[in-house]
């Protein structure tokens, strides 16, 4: 006897129809085969007490189950409960027909209870893909996968509920969501705003100019001066977040893990903030089952590196691709995964060991010597300061500026302007699926749109020279001008913007000094 049902392997971001079959004949043995890793070939233990104690017969025949394609690995324990309900149909237990009208996924206890897996969403939309009716998750994962529209989703306890639904004994109300309520709840309750910010006018405005075109940015300045307070605010004048950026995050969340307590769609763009000890691995992802690592985790985000100069000089190497081409390739010896990794750059710093190069303040002398504030600054390669489009100064804030309770600028305010420059952008780049802001516009696009005339061009060519900026730079400032024209709502590059645009180059590493 030949019985089949549907589950799906998740590969990256994506997921791949698995179906499994199973073959019955005379004997006891049990042949698991298909490239099931260990958790996979664990689920036969799980699997027996969890019939057993449902007071269901194990199959008393020689089995031999297929998860096919054979040539596709298949990782975790979500295959438990798709193996349990093949086995329950090839024991002529459960009758088979519903089987082909859904995929099935989640991990069994030994007393049948369901427990949340991780890349629910991926299934939910390779299910879809693939034309299934529905799909039978575990409670907790219910939510999440009803992100999906037009897809059935059955949230299930149990074994036993899955299999009362599939014999058409219990009905199972399929989960339904309000995706426009979930997406336009993104700044209820956020505790952070623009307004704690006191003084910092000039870094608050090369905020609103990165947030507004998307770009990285790099901050310097002493300690105390409020580095890590504004970046951690950055994402509150950020524009708010598309249907489908909220679907490809949650996706990589939900590879990740990251999914829990049955919630639905991430709607806040990420903010990752990972310690200055973090691995390469850690930040572009990988291990011997590959999942994504924090450049992923913050697509669509921010990414915020605080003290640069403390991380390993490889670490910090590795962003430099991604930073370009907005996706990584992890490549392992048994498979070769591919994630978004579309995220803002964020980065603070001390000018020098001690912190206080440069410090106003006679109360906080620096005490070091030129060639330690070179090889401090050196930690950071050229390469990938050309990719940080925006490098600021940043002063210890004053008393007065401390004691004064004028309320600051708010963030919804500076997201107003945000966002009707990204509206800008939207248009100029409503023919291109994968540009969607200044930052991220080729060197020919930049030809296009990005002209300038005589007067600007001359001092641009006077700043490239004095400064000594690369190629790389040329295209960044550029980027930047046309993003500050935008915001005044200006077709052409004018002279202003673009000497804006280049103040924000002036803390290159070889004129720090």
């Amino acid at each position: 006897m030949l019985i089949k049902c549907f589950s799906a392997a998740v590969q990256g971001i994506n997921a791949e129809l698995v179906t499994i079959e199973l073959h019955a004949v005379s004997g006891t043995d049990f042949v698991l085969v298909g490239l099931p890793d260990a958790a996979v070939k664990e689920s036969r233990e799980r699997i027996r007490s969890a019939l057993m104690v449902n007071g269901f017969r194990l199959p008393v025949k020689q089995l031999t189950i297929n998860m096919a394609p054979a040539d596709l690995r298949k990782e975790g324990t979500g295959f438990d409960l798709p193996l349990a309900i093949g086995m329950l149909a090839v024991a002529e237990q459960l009758p088979s027909k519903m089987l082909n009208d859904y995929l099935l996924l989640g991990e069994l206890s030994l007393d049948g209870s369901l427990q949340a897996v991780h890349g629910v969403l991926p299934v939910a939309l390779c299910a879809k893909k693939n034309g299934y009716k529905g799909l039978i998750v575990p409670m907790e994962n219910a939510k999440e996968a009803a992100v999906v529209e037009g897809l059935e989703v059955i949230p299930a306890d149990t074994l036993l509920d899955v299999v009362r639904f599939l014999k058409e004994e219990q009905t199972i109300e399929p989960i339904h969501i309000d995706i426009q309520a979930e997406l336009s709840s993104q700044y209820i309750g956020l505790d952070m705003d623009m307004s704690d910010i006191r003084g910092q006018y000039e870094v608050r405005r090369a905020m609103e100019v990165a947030a507004a075109g998307g770009h990285n940015i790099l901050m310097i300045g002493p300690p105390g001066a409020g580095k890590s307070m504004i970046a951690k605010r950055l994402p509150t004048i950020l524009p708010p977040m598309t249907l489908d950026e909220a679907i490809e995050t949650t996706a990589v969340h939900s590879v990740a893990g990251l999914m829990k307590g049955g919630k639905s769609l991430v709607t806040h763009r990420p903010f990752r903030s990972p310690h200055h000890t973090a691995t390469d691995v850690a930040l572009i992802g990988g291990g011997n089952n590959p999942r994504p690592g924090e450049i992923s985790l913050a697509h669509n985000g921010v990414l915020f590196l605080d003290e640069l100069p403390e991380y390993k000089r490889q670490t910090l190497e590795v962003l430099r691709q991604p930073l370009e081409d907005r996706h990584i390739v992890v490549s392992r010896q048994r498979q070769t995964v591919d994630y978004p990794a579309s995220f803002m750059l964020v980065a603070a710093m001390n000018p020098c060991p001690c912190g206080h190069y440069g410090d106003t303040n006679p109360a906080h002398p620096c005490t070091c010597t030129p060639s330690q504030i070179h090889r401090y600054l050196g930690r950071i390669s050229d390469p990938l300061l050309d990719r940080i489009d925006i490098q600021c100064g940043i002063e210890a804030v004053s008393y007065e500026q401390l004691r004064d309770m004028t309320p600051g600028e708010s963030s919804a305010t500076m997201r107003e302007r945000v966002i009707k420059a990204r509206a800008i952008q939207n248009e100029r780049f409503k023919h291109s699926k994968l540009i969607h802001s200044n930052a991220m516009m080729t060197s020919q696009m930049v030809r296009q749109y990005c002209l300038i005339n005589n007067e600007c061009d001359q001092l641009l060519q006077y700043s490239m020279t004095k400064l000594g900026l690369s190629a790389r730079a040329y295209d960044r400032i550029l980027k930047v001008s046309r993003t500050i024209a935008d915001l005044e709502g200006s077709d052409e590059i004018q002279k202003q913007h673009l000497l804006e645009a280049i103040s924000y180059r002036t803390l290159d590493r070889n004129k720090w000094l």
